[in-house]
């Protein structure tokens, strides 16, 4: 199974990306860009289960044991689109109870990209939580971050981490 990373950034071609492609060369995994998909946010009266968010997760569910989710920190948090995308997983345990079943043993990551090194202590907890919900193992939290236009060596050596690669 292929692990996939979903990015959730505003900027298809910022920070967040250089770390999609660098997570990518170390992984070999696909990256859906939650630019690229039609959904809306979690709606009580699932008006919108035609859009794009259950059949990227019954793909998901099909062909990956690993999710990464990438965001930047927007405000102290994750991305508005990453958020849509975590409220939409609801879905996953409502309307569609077999998807959120079949995510049991599956693996998730997260991956954070500022501006600084710094990022507040608890910026993991919904994705922390949402593992745990679903029965998922979690990999952790690494946080990333650019010096010079490129990724901060620090940084690598958390990717490097998250995926158990060295070199």
């Amino acid at each position: 199974m292929t692990p996939v990373i979903i990015q959730g950034s505003a900027r298809r071609a910022g920070n967040t990306s250089l770390v999609a492609t660098y997570l990518q060369q170390q992984r070999d995994c696909e990256v859906v860009d939650l630019l690229d998909l039609q959904f809306s946010g979690y709606d009580y009266q699932n008006r919108n289960k035609g859009d794009d968010f259950l059949p990227l997760m019954r793909r998901l569910v099909e062909q990956c044991d690993t999710i990464y989710f990438l965001t930047p920190v927007y405000w102290y948090t994750m991305s508005g689109l990453m958020k849509n995308f975590l409220d939409r997983l609801t879905d996953c345990v409502t309307i569609e109870k077999e998807l959120g079943k079949r995510m049991k043993g599956k693996s998730l990551g997260l991956i954070s990209m500022g501006s600084e090194e710094a990022l507040n202590s608890h910026f993991d907890e919904p994705f922390r939580l949402t593992a745990g919900y679903l029965s998922m193992q979690y990999l952790g939290h690494y946080h990333t971050w650019c010096e010079n236009g490129s990724l901060a060596p620090l940084a690598k050596e958390a990717i490097k981490s998250l995926t158990g690669k060295t070199d």
